[in-house]
């Protein structure tokens, strides 16, 4: 009775232990809850929030990176536009032209202020205006609290109105109009400065995240993955240790049917 009842608790020990093998091939995980490993599990459960964060922020940093280039991108074509009207003031000034090509001059003029104006109404970003208004968008760009990158808006159209208004029809002259051209692409070579730099920042915050993304994640995998080879050789062992309990029960079994017949 003795031989059976201890190999019967060795044949659920060895069942238990091809159950929980089973269980982890099938999820490629060694630590699958709690009971595989309390600490670990913790330990894990810490990393991952970590990855997730990273993951979150990294998503995050592109679309600031997205922002000031679109911000960017806007003020470029603004500094191109005021370029050509400074272009067309000079040309206004030669002194054979007549009052007919002075108009068209200002035709052209126009042309580009209203494209200003258009451009600076339509460049935003998910609906957020970024040359129209003076603020700032905030970006969390870390998994932790006080990680922030933020993406400074301007009224793009305040600082240009001496530009907005030039008529060299009406009585602006060519001093005031060069004056306010040459104000105003000082004005936008500092704001796309600021969104360069800004870029460099959001730039260098991705490589840091994804960085340290590579780096949890493996430490997390370590700690979490299964050896594959490993685990299947302790199934083999697992199988060859109950074949073998098996077998000594049946021997047991079999030894004890005979004393039974005998005393019979």
């Amino acid at each position: 009775m003795q031989v059976n009842s201890s190999t019967s608790s060795l044949l659920s020990q060895v069942q238990e232990k091809q159950e929980s093998l089973m269980e982890k091939l099938a999820s490629g995980k060694k630590i699958n809850d709690a009971t595989d490993g309390a600490a670990a599990q913790q330990i894990i459960d810490r990393l991952t929030s970590e990855v997730e964060g990273n993951r979150q922020a990294i998503n995050n940093v592109y679309d600031g990176i997205s922002v000031a280039q679109v911000a960017e991108g806007g003020l470029g074509s603004i500094n191109d536009d005021v370029n050509r009207i400074r272009e067309l003031t000079l040309q206004s000034g030669n002194g054979v032209l007549s009052s007919g090509d002075r108009r068209a001059i200002q035709s052209e003029i126009t042309q580009l202020q209203e494209n200003i104006s258009q451009t600076i109404e339509q460049t935003n970003f998910s609906g957020k205006p970024l040359l129209s208004e003076n603020g700032s968008l905030e970006f969390q760009s870390g998994s932790s609290a006080g990680q922030s990158i933020s993406v400074n808006t301007q009224d793009v159209a305040a600082q240009l109105n001496d530009v907005l208004a030039i008529d060299i029809t009406s009585g602006t002259s060519i001093e005031d109009a060069l004056g306010a051209t040459d104000a105003a692409i000082e004005t936008l070579g500092n704001a796309r400065g600021d969104l360069g730099a800004t870029q460099n920042r959001f730039e260098s915050a991705a490589r840091s995240l994804t960085q340290a993304n590579v780096n949890t994640a493996e430490a997390r995998s370590r700690i979490q993955d299964l050896d594959f080879a490993q685990a299947v050789s302790q199934q083999a062992s697992n199988d060859v240790l109950g074949q073998a309990a098996l077998t000594v029960q049946a021997q047991a079994n079999q030894q004890q049917s005979q004393v039974l017949s005998l005393l019979s």
